[in-house]
């Protein structure tokens, strides 16, 4: 542990995307020991409409392994599921260097990067060698320079269909240009028709396998009138979604912040995020009642905050930016402090904390 918490500081010394390109580095070499114990079954959820078992309600979000290259070694911190990605259909370099920084004061993150990856092919052969006992996620998008974007994802859903637990569709990035235009009314009606033909096809082409769940990732820069034509339309053309995470990364910027790299361009992620990410969800859980499954993510640190999430409708969350500054023992972390925090509520489970504030 001693020896963890030495490499952990000495990475945050480091560029942070040369600190991130080691670390995965050293998860794949099996020099990071896992540290997680047996979950208790208290936080155990089967998550409604998608029908995951989960043995946390803690995942890691899209974002930390692009090119599925350690989902095993992180299967085994505690995390009940982990996402990978986002990958595009062609590999492709993202936005120029610097594009990640650390707002230390502010326990935050903001990236630029651009949905680098090294394209499907390399994905697909690396997820098909994942030996973990959670379940894993495929976080697909669309390349930058695609016109036709729908057009990515309906590769993507094809392409990871046959070799992960579920699909996340990510129109949420505020780093591709375009790309959050897909949340709009009309673009969203013809992105969610295109995807649910394409997840017909293709189920039907791998018949005899477990159908795969489909989220849709969503933005936290929404308004009431968004969140009700986003519901809207996921009512209708997106029927077949098995649920919404929310969310993706903030462009807004508080007047809290401190680091002086609080003017850098890109999504802002960590602690700032958590208070509007967590609203945004309440409303989608408000709009959509239990017709849909909600993992909540942003800004998420420890056990309370992951409680806050699930009182205001997720039934899982999802974190990765508190990971630079709490360590990999996070999860684990979180994993106890539910059992607390449901002990001082008198819940028998975590099923029962469900939107217990809506």
């Amino acid at each position: 542990m001693a020896l963890m918490k030495l490499g952990q500081s000495l990475m945050t010394r480091m560029d942070p995307e040369t600190a991130h390109g080691l670390t995965i580095k050293a998860l794949k070499s099996g020099l990071v020991p896992a540290n997680a114990s047996a979950p208790d079954a208290r936080i155990c959820m089967t998550l409604r409409h998608s029908g995951l078992v989960l043995r946390s309600p803690v995942g890691l979000a899209a974002g930390f392994d692009k090119n599925a290259e350690v989902p095993g070694p992180m299967s085994r911190f505690g995390f009940g599921f982990v996402e990978c990605g986002t990958v595009t259909p062609e590999p492709q370099p993202g936005n120029p260097k610097p594009r990640l920084f650390r707002l230390r004061e502010d326990r935050a993150v903001i990236n630029r990067m651009g949905f680098n990856n090294d394209g499907l092919e390399p994905f697909i052969g690396n997820l098909q060698r994942y030996s973990g006992h959670v379940p894993v996620g495929a976080n697909v998008g669309a390349n930058k320079l695609t016109e036709d974007k729908i057009a990515d994802y309906e590769l993507g859903i094809r392409a990871v269909y046959p070799v992960c637990n579920y699909i996340t569709i990510n129109i949420s990035s505020p780093n591709t240009p375009g790309l959050r235009g897909l949340q709009d009314k009309d673009s969203l009606r013809a992105l969610l028709t295109r995807c649910g033909s394409a997840l017909e096809r293709v189920r039907t082409e791998h018949a005899g396998i477990a159908d795969r769940p489909v989220f849709l990732k969503l933005a936290p820069d929404l308004d009431e009138e968004a969140v009700r034509d986003i519901s809207a339309v996921v009512r209708g053309e997106g029927a077949w979604l098995s649920g919404l995470i929310v969310s993706n990364t903030t462009l807004e910027r508080p007047d809290t912040l401190q680091s002086p790299h609080k003017g850098e361009m890109g999504g802002l992620s960590g602690a700032p995020l958590f208070d509007l990410s967590t609203r945004v969800l309440a409303m989608f859980a408000r709009e959509l009642g239990e017709r849909f499954d909600l993992i909540g993510a942003g800004g998420i640190a420890n056990a309370h905050q992951a409680y806050a999430k699930i009182r205001a409708g997720a039934q899982a969350v999802q974190l990765y930016s508190a990971l630079v500054y709490e360590g990999i023992e996070l999860p684990q972390q979180i994993n106890e402090g539910l059992i607390q925090c449901l002990e001082q509520d008198g819940l028998s489970s975590l099923e029962e904390a469900v939107g217990a504030d809506l």
